[in-house]
């Protein structure tokens, strides 16, 4: 014990420079890469393709024993698409004289407000203080930050955060910087969603007035607010409601509608309008400063 105890030491001593340089080299890359938003940026797009191209054949096999999974996903996907086929409604007829409309179809596509684009999920987490999507999605694709995803039952999942050419990553709700405007669907009371990083089934709606009817098992919506999500997405139910006894607020604990620990697929939604409300308020802000 005491030889192996000396060598150890000895190989220490001998080798403490390159250990040293080693430890200073590494810690010069993290101040580069943490305080350099150039460096970063570019530390990001590299490390994003890299593991994206080791998630991408991680995920290949994972996949194949989740096949009927994801099949049954795809098809309630289909289904909530095809339900809203102009083709899918007719309206009875009110007047005997039949008149053709004039109005083209591709005349209306500047009157979209949202884009969903649908993803491969590559790499999650679910049990880190602070947790992240990757998806087999990126800039070629049309992806670009600040968009909102969701699952393919219409359940919010998260918020992109930074776009490679190839691939995304999304900051999950199950992330301790996540804060996402919702809505108490049956009063419209409003709130903020956040996760205090215990529970990944559970986050919290903060400032809700007590003034407020709420049960367990009222639905929670996202509001509309942003420009990231249309108003309606179910965001979870309420579980529980606390009464914070130094303020007139509730502290909702909501069940999230997401299954972040089988995702497969999602949807990225671009709102296509969202660039000139955006512009009116920075030229009105600019104005009154």
């Amino acid at each position: 014990m005491e030889e192996a105890m000396r060598n150890l030491f000895l190989f220490i001593r001998r080798y403490f420079n390159f250990f040293l340089f080693l430890v200073l080299q590494v810690f010069c890359l993290y101040l580069l890469f943490n305080y350099n938003r150039y460096h970063n940026s570019v530390y990001m797009r590299v490390a994003n393709e890299v593991t994206g191209k080791f998630y991408s054949r991680y995920n290949d096999v994972e996949y194949y024993f989740k096949l009927k999974r994801t099949n049954d996903s795809l098809v309630k996907a289909n289904e909530m698409l095809y339900n809203k086929l102009k083709q899918d409604f007719e309206m009875p007829d009110t007047i005997n004289k039949t008149v053709n409309d004039s109005v083209k179809i591709d005349s209306l596509l500047k009157f979209r407000k949202y884009n969903y684009m649908a993803a491969k999920v590559i790499g999650n987490s679910v049990i880190l203080p602070n947790n992240y999507l990757q998806l087999h999605r990126g800039e070629l694709q049309g992806v670009e930050k600040d968009l909102g995803v969701i699952d393919p039952n219409n359940a919010v999942v998260g918020t992109v955060i930074d776009v490679s050419p190839n691939n995304t990553i999304v900051m999950s709700l199950l992330h301790k910087q996540s804060s996402i405007s919702a809505k108490l669907k049956n009063n419209g009371e409003s709130g903020t969603i956040v996760w205090d990083g215990l529970d990944p089934h559970i986050v919290l709606m903060k400032e809700v007035n007590k003034s407020v009817k709420v049960t367990k098992g009222d639905s929670v919506v996202t509001s509309g607010f942003t420009d990231r999500f249309p108003y309606g997405l179910l965001i979870g139910r309420v579980q529980q409601v606390i009464s914070e006894k130094s303020s007139n607020k509730y502290l909702l604990k909501i069940r999230t509608a997401a299954n972040f620990s089988d995702l497969q697929y999602v949807y990225i939604i671009n709102n296509l309008q969202k660039r000139e409300p955006a512009e009116l308020l920075k030229k009105a802000q600019k104005t009154n400063e």
